[in-house]
């Protein structure tokens, strides 16, 4: 199967109750408790919080991140139905959080259930590359200095074009 395979209308909208864009932060446990509930052929569950960090001490105050609202969810429901496509998972949860954000907060919840740990966190390990790279998010930093639009990095590029190779190459 093709890596690049586009879904259809039904494969991304069935993502969408799997996916939150919100100011609100989450609860790393209870959203892995929601996505193994009830499900017995679970054996792994593999998640990834992103955080606001501080690069250079006193440098970042806080972090504001935009989306296109509608827009950002079509898309990253696509790279979840990609997700699945790739991955023999069973459940799959993104929460991105939007707005202004202080060090520490959470930003990205990725959380993916399967029957083994294998295919679990490669799926979490795509969907982030993916997620940094394909889902269209504007982020602010505010330091003392002013503010600056922050450009995307050649690292997370390198991270996600391993993804385009076809499986098992």
């Amino acid at each position: 199967m093709s890596t690049e395979a586009t879904p259809t209308a039904l494969d991304w909208a069935a993502e969408l109750p799997h996916l939150s864009v919100q100011t609100a932060d989450f609860d790393l446990g209870a959203e892995v408790a929601r996505l193994r509930d009830g499900d017995l052929g679970v054996g792994a569950v593999a998640s990834f919080v992103g955080t606001v960090r501080q690069w250079v001490p006193g440098e970042v105050a806080t972090l504001e991140l935009e989306h296109y609202p509608g827009m950002t969810e079509r898309r990253i429901a696509e790279i979840m139905a990609q997700a699945r496509q790739r991955f023999d998972v069973r459940g799959l949860r993104v929460i991105h959080r939007v707005g202004p954000l202080a060090l520490g907060d959470q930003i990205v919840l990725v959380a993916v259930s399967s029957a083994h740990r294998g295919e679990a966190f490669s799926a979490c390990e795509f969907l982030m590359d993916w997620l940094k790279t394909q889902a269209p998010f504007w982020k602010k930093e505010r330091s003392a200095q002013g503010e600056r639009w922050v450009a995307a990095r050649e690292q997370d590029d390198a991270a996600a074009q391993r993804w385009r190779q076809p499986a098992g190459d």
